[in-house]
């Protein structure tokens, strides 16, 4: 295995930023068994963190040492996964630019049935976007404790403390039906003809997302899309978050332990 952070300049950002990387073997050094290019996990942090949280919470470079599978674990700082209002281009970034880029500098798969995303609360809505956006690039997608119902989080911001989703979001009076709504790509996509990326989901019965998570559930299982729900005792914490990305790499389609 190798763990390698890159500091890069992107020119969708115009700024320097980070990804850290797990490799299954070391640069320049193939072995055998493993294929020319790699099956890909683009793996996304919370509100609070950044690039290096799975790596110093769980131990993510152990769990994937004998799956033969990359980990791309990018920083967008408090974004969403979104081209912010008043911020960076966030969502551009993290779907179009960080790709292209990760499969430039390291040998990964391009192939839609290679590629994964998952993450946690803010990573977890992340993840799902990516998904239900772009249904041709990803096979599968996994949210952790996600914050899937960006419109009532943001209401009850605005309401409580202030105007931080305004900040990325921009009118929230708009923010409902539109592209950063999970609830409507779900919808969009349940109605569609194309093949849905599936899609697992976790979230414990204490954690303060409980109920968006059994709204986000009970859409997709109406919609017929291809959902593993699963729930457990638990809050939102690293604890948790530790154990369930075991359970999805075990979930995960089409990896073949090396």
């Amino acid at each position: 295995m190798a763990l390698i952070q890159c500091h890069f300049f992107s020119q969708v950002l115009g700024l320097s930023t980070t990804m850290t990387v797990i490799l299954p073997s070391p640069v320049g050094s193939t072995p055998a068994s493993a294929p020319l290019k790699f099956p890909t996990l683009y793996l996304l942090h919370g509100l609070s963190d950044d690039h290096t949280i799975w790596q110093r919470r769980t131990s993510i470079e152990r769990y994937v040492d004998a799956l033969n599978l990359a980990v791309v674990m990018p920083a967008v700082d408090r974004s969403f996964y979104t081209d912010m209002a008043t911020g960076q281009r966030y969502g551009t970034f993290i779907s179009e630019e960080l790709p292209f880029l990760a499969r430039s500098f390291f040998p990964l798969s391009a192939a839609r049935d290679e590629n994964y995303v998952a993450g946690l609360s803010m990573g977890g809505y992340g993840a799902f976007k990516l998904a239900l956006t772009y249904p041709d690039r990803y096979a599968a997608a996994a949210s952790l404790s996600g914050a899937l119902d960006v419109v009532r989080l943001a209401r009850a911001q605005e309401e409580n403390e202030g105007g931080e989703y305004r900040h990325i979001f921009g009118d929230l009076n708009r923010l409902a039906d539109g592209p950063n709504d999970l609830f409507h790509l779900a919808a969009q996509i349940g109605g569609s003809s194309a093949e849905t990326p599936r899609l697992y989901q976790w979230c414990g019965t204490d954690d303060f997302l409980y109920e968006d998570n059994l709204k986000f559930k009970d859409q997709a299982q109406a919609l017929g899309l291809p959902l593993t729900y699963e729930e457990s005792p638990g809050g939102h914490e690293w604890a948790c978050w530790d154990r369930q990305i075991q359970r999805v790499l075990e979930w995960l389609p089409g990896l073949r332990k090396r």
